[in-house]
């Protein structure tokens, strides 16, 4: 099988405030990442809102028609790739999870459901009269990522979400398509993951209650995802830690305990090794 390449936020930072959030109009990105009009992937959220021009998009083997008012919102892992007009224009925003998770708390991105590539289309068109609606959001973000305010990231991520609120009241419709296996065991393995990642981090207990061979499991998350089974696992763990350290009434050795290690130097190691730095460092520097 041919391997596609799969880009992260850094891979577009031409001009972001944030190695986790970048955002530009559609004209710009083309300038200074024309690769990416070849088959690729992304290991983090992407969505394109298109406002002039047409093409086709093509999205996990789907092929959408690129016309004015076009947004498409993709999930990590999706594979795509367009042909485009000359005319071509709108805007890009590509930001990871864990800092939308992050900064929102209980709030999580997978809540909207239109980033369910299992049940949803990836599609939404906004009609010219619905422009009002998103269009002024997008245009902020620009001006925002032009300037250097004070809590630029913060404003930024805010109007992130007012666009995603938007999406959400537009996508009232449910779409859907015919999903690949790995897509529907992915699921499962996530929201298996939310309920037991404090407690298992074994992968071998999740292919268990999914009645895969562990081997199953990490083909899936290797194909879909571009990770093992026990990186996803430990993402999952990692980011409960980083929330938790940010509330600075938890001790560390607190934190360690509810997220299942009982063991603190085994538990600052753990956390040290995936993210260059100890518990207490980062708390730090937030």
């Amino acid at each position: 099988m041919k391997k596609y390449p799969v880009y992260s936020v850094q891979n577009f930072s031409c001009n972001d405030i944030h190695r986790d959030f970048y955002v530009n109009t559609f004209k710009e990105h083309l300038k200074s990442h024309s690769f990416v009009e070849e088959p690729h992937r992304h290991d983090s959220y992407l969505m394109v809102f298109f406002t002039n021009g047409s093409g086709i998009h093509e999205i996990d083997f789907d092929r959408f028609e690129i016309k004015k008012g076009s947004l498409f919102v993709l999930q990590p892992g999706q594979m795509h790739h367009w042909s485009l007009s000359e005319d071509i224009e709108g805007f890009v925003i590509i930001f990871s999870q864990e800092l939308y998770n992050l900064y929102f708390g209980q709030k999580k991105i997978n809540d909207y459901n239109f980033y369910n590539s299992i049940l949803n289309r990836p599609e939404v068109v906004f009609e010219t009269d619905e422009f009002s609606k998103i269009l002024p959001y997008f245009g902020l973000l620009i001006q925002e990522i032009n300037q250097n305010n004070e809590w630029q990231l913060d404003k930024m991520l805010n109007l992130l979400d007012c666009i995603h609120i938007e999406i959400a009241r537009k996508y009232g419709q449910t779409y859907s398509h015919q999903t690949h296996s790995y897509n529907i065991k992915i699921s499962a393995f996530e929201i298996l993951l939310e309920q037991h990642f404090k407690t298992q981090k074994l992968p071998s207990f999740y292919a268990e209650q999914l009645h895969i061979t562990l081997k199953h499991l990490n083909r899936i998350c290797n194909e879909i995802l571009q990770k093992t089974a026990t990186e996803v696992i430990m993402d999952r763990v990692i980011l409960e830690i980083k929330r938790m350290l940010t509330d600075k009434q938890l001790a560390v050795n607190e934190i360690a305990y509810a997220v299942g290690y009982e063991d603190y130097s085994y538990f600052s190691r753990v956390f040290k090794k995936q993210t260059g730095m100890s518990p207490t460092e980062f708390r730090n520097i937030k």
